[in-house]
């Protein structure tokens, strides 16, 4: 499904510099930076271009999620479907975020910077979010661990390819 999404955004959106494209594959979701840098592969820029958008796509949702995540929620909540979902998420995040929850803003670095599925910025907004942490140890944190996710999916992409 990645690949798939990745590929529809190339083609539907090849008028776009792909520097931008790049970006918006990196500020996505599903696909976050683990999508953005090997996509840059592909247009064959440099592993500091690379590094470069994707980390910034992948930065540009962290504010607006942690500031809008939980008073969204908090008015979403008012439809089942909704609070089915969020109790779900919560439940999931929890199992998923054992460290965040022993090591606060550290244990987001940590969840962050592995660069697994289900592990990245959008999962550590929501693990914040639910666990109470301030927002700018929150944003730093997430940042530290896009950068460093950055970094190893970097390292490993250019030095096998």
């Amino acid at each position: 499904m990645k690949e798939a999404l990745r590929q529809f955004l190339a083609e539907n959106l090849n008028f776009l510099p792909e520097e931008i494209l790049v970006m918006i594959v990196s500020a996505m979701p599903v696909l976050e930076l683990r999508g953005g840098m090997p996509l840059a592969f592909t247009y064959g820029f440099s592993f500091p271009e690379a590094f470069l958008y994707s980390v910034l796509g992948n930065l540009l949702p962290i504010i607006p999620m942690l500031l809008l995540f939980q008073p969204i929620s908090k008015w979403l909540m008012r439809y089942k479907r909704y609070e089915r979902f969020y109790h779900w998420l919560y439940h999931r995040t929890l199992s998923k975020s054992k460290n965040v929850e022993k090591f606060g803003a550290i244990g987001l670095i940590l969840f962050t910077a592995v660069p697994l599925p289900t592990t990245g910025a959008y999962s550590a907004c929501v693990a914040a979010s639910l666990f109470g942490i301030g927002l700018r140890y929150a944003f730093w944190s997430i940042a530290t661990g896009v950068v460093i996710a950055g970094l190893a999916v970097g390292i490993v992409l250019y030095s096998i390819f």
